[in-house]
């Protein structure tokens, strides 16, 4: 596959991520924190801003393809 067709599934990919994981955490936020203090909120917040990381760095690495051999 042309690497410049990886780089545009890839975008696609990372901002439906992006954006599909921003309204998921925001739901079950909603949902579920409703009566919780601000340190929970915090926490949540916290580690859900963290975590979309590790799915966009597989997209990423797979954007970039092979290493090229020297």
């Amino acid at each position: 596959m042309p690497l410049r067709l990886k780089k545009l599934i890839g975008t696609i990919l990372l901002v439906t991520l992006v954006v599909f994981y921003a309204i998921v955490a925001t739901i079950v936020a909603v949902a579920q924190l409703a009566e919780s203090s601000w340190v929970v909120h915090l926490a949540y917040f916290f580690f859900t801003g963290l975590l979309w990381v590790l799915p966009a760095m597989a997209i990423i690495k797979w954007m970039a393809g092979p290493k090229a051999q020297p």
